[in-house]
């Protein structure tokens, strides 16, 4: 099948972060595997982030992602394009261009059928922002991209990790904003989008969805809040009409320690901390970001561009790995679905 075989796209992400170093770490992990990945960078940026203490493995530059199954068995392929190239842990401006020009071209490779899923690299908002870019982050970005002449997708932030599937129905908005922004539909729309995810790319025949609610001990039957019985809850009765199995609002000190002991099979959080920090902290290095609701599969490293690492060469690898992993098995799951 077309999900078992074709190469996964990683991008470059910031030159001077992790990406590139950890990239190399990924391919002496992953090189004896089925699946294949390229990475799309400045063939000079990887070679300036080659681990010193490292078996040595050969640069292959391709022409295109077809390429990349033979040549990922001699040596670590790159689809080339042109970066500045900065000192590790040193951010560079002048490399904004090429870090979007390696996630534009990796959607595009997937979209043309020529990748199996996009995997990518930590990049720096900071430094993008300076340079124009004005997406909250790759999730929003990405969702762009997806379009082309058709409506954004909803993006879904899911983080994967230590036994934990954990969707978001907000992302990076300000802890204030959060009552605000959450609405019945829209958690309808993103447990729709979870639920689907769960059995497309998971495997998951009928999935069993956890709510967190918005306040402590989910409102206290409305004491501390009213918030999971005017919008939460009514979105669950809604959700449950069309044959979705999800929880009422659950409190969020308690629902993750349900998920790990296999009492649902993905959990929705309100806001970004509430999910991150459980997973986060259960396995900070070997934790997945997903973003659901595109039309392609994407995966991250769940952690940032770590300069300081770059700089002394310890970036870890195991996220990156994680990541390879799960999409190598949602390439396949979507493929056999």
């Amino acid at each position: 099948m077309a999900g078992d075989g074709l190469p996964l796209a990683v991008t470059m992400g910031d030159p001077a972060g992790v990406g590139p170093g950890i990239s190399w770490k990924a391919y002496d992990a992953f090189r004896n595997r089925k699946r294949s990945f390229y990475v799309i960078a400045d063939p000079r940026v990887l070679e300036a982030a080659r681990p010193a203490r490292m078996d040595p493995h050969e640069l292959i530059v391709i022409a295109s992602p077809d390429e990349a199954p033979a040549a990922f068995r001699r040596g670590l392929p790159v689809a080339p394009i042109t970066s500045a190239v900065p000192k590790a842990g040193e951010p560079d401006p002048a490399t904004a261009t090429a870090i979007l020009d390696s996630i534009r071209l990796a959607v595009l490779h997937v979209q043309a059928g020529r990748a199996a899923a996009v995997v990518t690299n930590p990049i720096a908002k900071a430094l993008l922002y300076r340079a124009g870019f004005k997406h909250p982050g790759h999730t929003e970005f990405l969702a762009e991209l997806a379009a082309k002449d058709a409506p954004a997708p909803r993006p879904v932030m899911l983080l994967v990790g230590s036994g934990l599937r954990v969707a978001l129905a907000t992302i990076h908005k300000p802890l204030s904003a959060v009552p605000g922004a959450i609405s019945t539909d829209l958690i309808v729309e993103v447990c729709r989008i979870l639920n689907a995810a769960l059995k497309r790319d998971f495997g998951v025949t009928e999935p069993r969805i956890g709510l967190c609610g918005i306040n402590p001990h989910a409102g206290e039957d409305g004491e501390i809040g009213r918030e999971e019985i005017e919008i939460v809850n009514p979105a669950a009765a809604r959700l449950r009409r069309e044959g979705i199995k999800i929880t009422d609002a659950r409190p969020g000190d308690t629902i993750f320690h349900e998920a790990r002991n296999g009492a649902y099979d993905g959990v929705l959080a309100m806001y970004h901390d509430q999910g991150l920090i459980p997973v986060k902290t259960l396995d900070m290095w070997g934790g997945v970001n997903v973003t659901l609701g595109l039309p392609f599969i994407r995966t991250s490293p769940d952690h940032g561009v770590a300069y300081d690492a770059a700089l002394t060469g310890k970036g870890k690898a195991e996220s990156l790995i994680a990541a390879l992993d799960l999409a190598d098995s949602m390439a396949i799951a979507r493929a056999r679905a």
